[in-house]
């Protein structure tokens, strides 16, 4: 089992250990986007060097010219499903379109699965799953239900990077949420051992108060979730972390109205994190057809307006980072009917260029990308061995085709059922090649066998 933990680079006087020499003129690094030539030994960065270094005796070089240098994205929010809903999605098919979208770490969610991620024993039943599948490195998230409060620390103990709750009802019946006592007594647990909550925050009383219309209309089922209910339990939330010092993470933040009373608690001291989501910041309520329910999600798409106070929120550092929730189904679960249709977005291999190409038409950089969809995710789950482009951390990258476009189709999706929001949508961003540890696994589409390994929060 590798453990997250960082560990020294590889000393970069004997160059006869290195053995790959990456070399763009684009390369994107904590200092800023420059030509450098990254030196990679035993699957980890030894130097960030000049671009136009000397390549050691017996090292490799791969030049990409032009094309840019990425860290390997690292995403946070990821329903692998595996085991018991493998017709949804499986390790094999998520981390093959994890890594044909320039991702070179996921952490999977602990409920969709059968069994879910809540006790040690069903850790290990996942992890035995995903060792021999995993075509990028993988962590998993536990959970925190109403009856396994004196499971959390030994979850933690095994290596659980956090865990996740809701606060209202999750859709499936083994992973029910957590009412406020509950959620203050896992909370209370959780900070007893430093541990991190990272929560579904919508109220069940403001949703159960909203109007219920079943049916095809998309603005039935916007009204049926409306902004006040993740804004009052952000607001609880809030309370509770404040009251008891502990660590607690906004997951899929989609209401801009949240933002202000995120910001006055960050400014205050609580230690609270928020994530958004490329659906939400890519795609607007207004565009959604009636009836296409590959839309749906919980909280949903809202308007555009709504969108606008997002990327403002990421560009003041509210939000803090951008990763999937990438939550698939079956194609039958994709109903006409918004109420009972499954809700999630598929999106594993497309959150890069979905995200550069919103972000580029509203002015921000690759570097801005870098930091949402790298450098923040791996900070929140202490990833310190990944995120960044420097000496010691592990040799992840991808490299990217940043002006030229694709068409999304489905059928070139490589996650489990072929069905997206994207389709059809024209994106910036081409992801060339992928490498994972020094070694590519990506080329141009073409995916290697999987070398992925399973990670342990750091100790």
């Amino acid at each position: 089992m590798e453990v997250g933990a960082r560990v020294s680079g590889p000393d970069v006087s004997d160059v006869n250990d290195v053995n790959l020499v990456l070399r763009s003129t684009r390369v994107i690094t904590p200092e800023g986007t420059r030509a450098a030539s990254v030196a990679v030994a035993a699957g980890r960065i030894a130097a960030v060097l000049p671009y136009d270094a000397e390549v050691p005796a017996g090292a490799r070089l791969e030049d990409v010219g032009d094309d840019v240098v990425l860290p390997g994205l690292v995403d946070t929010h990821v329903h692998v499903n595996d085991p018991g809903r493998t017709a949804w999605e499986g390790f094999w098919t998520a981390t093959r379109a994890a890594a044909a979208g320039g991702i070179t770490t996921l952490l999977d969610m602990p409920l969709n699965s059968l069994p879910p991620t809540t006790t040690v024993d069903n850790l290990r039943t996942k992890q035995e799953v995903a060792g021999p599948k995993a075509h990028v490195d993988t962590g998993f998230w536990g959970g925190a239900i109403p009856d396994n409060t004196k499971d959390l620390r030994p979850l933690h103990d095994a290596g659980v990077f956090g865990f996740k709750c809701f606060l209202s009802p999750s859709g499936v019946e083994e992973f029910p949420e957590l009412d406020q006592g509950q959620l203050a007594r896992s909370l209370a647990e959780i900070a007893g051992f430093g541990g991190l909550l990272i929560v579904h925050a919508e109220d069940p009383h403001h949703l159960a108060a909203a109007p219920q219309q079943p049916g095809p209309r998309y603005a039935d089922f916007l009204a049926s979730r409306p902004r006040d209910a993740e804004n009052t339990a952000i607001g609880n939330l809030i309370a509770q972390a404040r009251r008891l010092d502990a660590r607690v993470h906004v997951l899929h933040l989609s209401s801009g109205d949240a933002l202000p009373l995120l910001a006055a608690a960050k400014t205050e001291g609580v230690r609270i994190s928020v994530e958004s989501c490329p659906h939400f910041l890519t795609l607007t309520a207004e565009e959604v057809p009636d009836g296409a329910t590959e839309f749906k999600c919980c909280p949903p798409i809202r308007e555009a307006e709504n969108q606008d106070a997002l990327w403002a929120g990421l560009a003041d550092g509210t939000i803090d980072c951008i990763v999937s929730d990438h939550s698939p189904c079956t194609t039958d679960l994709k109903t006409p009917d918004f109420a009972t249709a499954w809700g999630g977005i598929s999106s594993l291999q497309l959150g890069l260029p979905a995200i550069w190409t919103e972000a580029r038409r509203r002015g921000h950089t690759l570097e801005d990308v870098v930091r949402w969809m790298s450098s923040a995710p791996a900070e929140l789950a202490g990833l310190t061995q990944k995120g960044a482009i420097e000496a010691g951390r592990d040799a992840d990258f991808a490299v990217l085709a940043p002006d030229e476009t694709f068409t999304v189709d489905p059928a070139e999706l490589h996650h489990r059922n072929q069905v997206t929001a994207y389709a059809g949508k024209t994106l910036h961003g081409v992801v060339r090649s992928t490498w994972l540890r020094g070694t590519r696994i990506v080329e141009n589409g073409t995916l290697a066998e999987p070398t992925g390994r399973l990670l342990e929060r750091n100790n």
